[in-house]
């Protein structure tokens, strides 16, 4: 039996473990998706200096999103297996070498391969996941989980100094800003973090004769329908507003006639709402069952949704005394605005479904998550190449809002037909 003078320092050491988690796991995050956002900037330079097409940018930023979602299921059972921490780290070191080679292309081909690479680090993301939700004191698994998924700030590094990084030295040196904060962090992680503990094992003579929980459950297959169904609602939310982080900078600077870096500052505006909002909706969603929330949340975004879908237009009305003309354009400061309503929505919809996910499957998170985090990717790898749908073939710029708003749609009437949200019951 242990002394009761040594509970004092267990409770300290857990203490210590779950703030290093809560530091050094956002940064980590932070840094992957600055990474995956430097085409979201860069490459707008780069469609200019190399003559990509829409088309053909618009594939080098879902690239990221594609990899990323096909390796987050299988780097989150190897965290599942391994440790959390080790695969954050090995994947935060495992997108150096691509940084470095983004630095070093000049053909269309080898920007798509470094992309490709870059999207590896979603491992580090579903890694994240696992190690923060094995770690996190349960009480506050929502704020722990809210403050690791606000890393979706990276995006803010990027916007803010790629640009001036561009101009000052040019655009070959962007990518290598990242390379030694990330360092830095896979450094800080391995020194100072330890690996998370798993449940209690039973007996060893009892191992030999069956499979370990983990291996287990990998071998069931996809979760059960409820963690689909939560995993499919958090795809939405996270799929968008990567996606919209990733454009953004872009169609502001088209449809408003921005400078690159005027236009990556108004990004901001969506980003920054985004994660603070991550960090509200996990806070709150510890405190009581915020599983209504999103409906509330739900329907937030579609009025946003269905206000930036509107293309700027004029009509003609034949009036009794004469002709009227309506003329519409959506100024800057409504679309901004509108953004970052969105943007909060979304954030605090993100933290209260990772929260759920936690709290109703905290013991197969790295399923939960990983599918969570592969249903996103790929309709964050979709979006981009329906943004350009919109702009080259059906010619209107606010095409890839209108097909949000029709996503959105779908996935409120799955809401609508689930059974256990309807009656009120944990789904």
């Amino acid at each position: 039996m242990m002394p009761a003078g040594k509970a004092p320092a267990m409770g300290l050491q857990g203490d210590y473990r779950s703030l290093v988690v809560v530091l050094l796991s956002p940064l980590a995050f932070a840094l992957v998706f600055a990474s995956w956002t430097i085409f979201a900037v860069l490459g707008v330079e780069l469609k200019s200096a190399l003559n990509f097409g829409e088309v053909q940018f618009a594939v080098l930023l879902a690239m990221p999103m594609l990899t990323g979602a096909l390796s987050a299921l299988p780097l989150a059972a190897l965290a599942d297996r391994v440790g959390g921490r080790r695969v954050m780290i090995g994947c935060l070191l495992l997108i150096c070498p691509f940084l470095w080679g983004i630095a070093h292309s000049r053909e269309y081909g080898d920007f798509l391969l470094a992309g490709a690479g870059l999207g590896l680090g979603a491992g580090s993301l579903a890694a994240g996941l696992v190690y923060v939700s094995a770690l996190c004191p349960r009480r506050h698994a929502g704020l722990a989980l809210g403050l690791y998924g606000a890393g979706m700030l990276g995006a803010g590094l990027t916007y803010f100094l790629l640009p001036l990084i561009s101009q000052a030295y040019g655009w070959p040196m962007a990518p290598k800003l990242f390379l030694l904060p990330i360092l830095l962090v896979a450094g800080l992680l391995w020194l100072f973090a330890e690996d998370e503990t798993h449940a209690e094992l039973p007996d060893a003579d009892v191992l030999d004769e069956m499979p370990p929980p983990t291996a287990r459950r990998w071998r069931d297959g996809l979760p059960a329908p409820a963690v689909c169904r939560l995993a499919l609602y958090y795809s939405f939310f996270y799929g968008a507003f990567v996606a919209l982080a990733l454009w953004l900078p872009a169609y502001l600077a088209a449809q408003y006639q921005l400078p690159l870096k005027s236009a990556a500052l108004w990004a901001l505006l969506f980003t920054l709402p985004g994660g603070l909002g991550q960090i509200v909706g996990g806070a709150l969603a510890d405190r009581r069952d915020f599983r209504d929330l999103r409906w509330w949340v739900s329907a937030c975004v579609m009025v946003c949704l269905f206000l930036l879908s509107y293309p700027d237009f004029t009509m003609q009305i034949h009036g009794v005394h004469g002709d009227l003309a309506l003329r519409f354009s959506m100024p800057l400061w409504g679309f901004i605005g509108l953004l970052a309503v969105m943007g909060l929505a979304m954030g605090i919809g993100k933290g209260s479904l990772m929260c759920l996910l936690h709290r109703d499957h905290g013991d197969d998170m790295s399923r939960a998550g990983g599918l969570a985090l592969a249903l996103g990717g790929l309709f964050a790898a979709l979006l981009p190449l329906m943004f350009v749908f919109g702009n080259e073939w059906i010619g209107l710029r606010t095409a890839g809002f209108m097909f949000l708003y029709a996503a959105l749609a779908l996935c409120m009437l799955v809401m609508l037909w689930d059974p256990a949200s309807r009656a009120g019951t944990p789904s």
